[in-house]
């Protein structure tokens, strides 16, 4: 927790009051007392500093008061995904870090390898995704809190909402690792070139990859194949993996 984050609503007045986990972190982890200064940013607003007025409780739990000071901008995103997503369990551990690593927009399709029952999970619901985006953004050090929308029918999306959607995007870039051939099968296609600036729009694959047809529809609006190389990656391990390529060229949050 490199920066703590609050909601709107908790502050007023310049003063903010908190508990739970961030009282906890700042109590246990940073040895908070009064007078203390904490980096803390408001969610979708400014960051900045605070300044520890009182904290009560015992270790139970505990409530911190402090003065708030955000005067600063936050990091902005600098990506937009077409996630066609993975299990559940494994999309729970990738929202903190596409929050940390600067996503801005992640609309979740429905391509034609992505399990029926995605649809019915609970961490499909605002309530349930939004405390982990949070946490990345605090890992981080910045508040933009990143979109999530569902489309489940890729094509619809793709040829009807796709550019309306996304009218800004610099580069459009799908990853996959194969290129078709004249001969039957397919290659490993070469490492795509790094773009030097713009928000890039990055559409990744389910766990069993796109489809050949998913592909060319998506090249058909603008993207272009970029493939990390001839090894097939799990899905939260080529997001990273691509993200860390891609971009995260910025000036740091102070």
């Amino acid at each position: 927790m490199n920066r703590i984050l609050f909601e709107q609503n908790e502050i007023s007045d310049g003063i903010a009051v908190f508990g739970g986990v961030r009282a906890e972190h700042v109590v246990k982890v940073l040895r908070g007392e009064p007078g203390q200064t904490l980096k803390t940013g408001e969610i979708d607003g400014a960051i900045g500093f605070s300044v520890v007025e009182s904290i009560e409780g015992t270790s139970g739990g505990f409530t911190v008061r402090a003065k708030v000071s955000h005067d600063r901008e936050s990091l902005k995103p600098w990506v937009d995904l077409v996630l066609a997503p993975p299990r559940p369990r494994v999309m729970k551990r990738l929202l903190p870090q596409l929050a940390a690593m600067g996503a801005g927009r992640i609309v979740l399709v429905g391509a034609k390898k992505v399990e029926k029952d995605f649809w019915g999970a609970t961490l499909l619901k605002e309530e349930i995704y939004r405390p982990l985006l949070i946490e990345g953004l605090m890992q981080s050090g910045t508040s933009v809190l990143p979109v999530v929308e569902t489309r489940r029918n890729f094509r619809r999306f793709v040829k009807e909402e796709l550019d309306a959607a996304f009218p800004g995007a610099g580069r459009r870039i799908v990853a996959h690792p194969y290129e078709k051939t004249e001969k039957t099968g397919s290659v490993p296609k070469k490492t795509g070139s790094v773009p030097d600036s713009g928000r890039v729009l990055l559409a990744v694959g389910p766990e069993g990859g796109w489809s050949e047809d998913e592909v060319e529809l998506l090249e058909a609006h603008g993207f272009e194949r970029y493939s990390l190389g001839g090894r097939i990656l799990r899905t939260d391990t080529a997001l990273i993996a691509l993200l860390a390529r891609l971009g995260m060229k910025e000036t740091p949050c102070l």
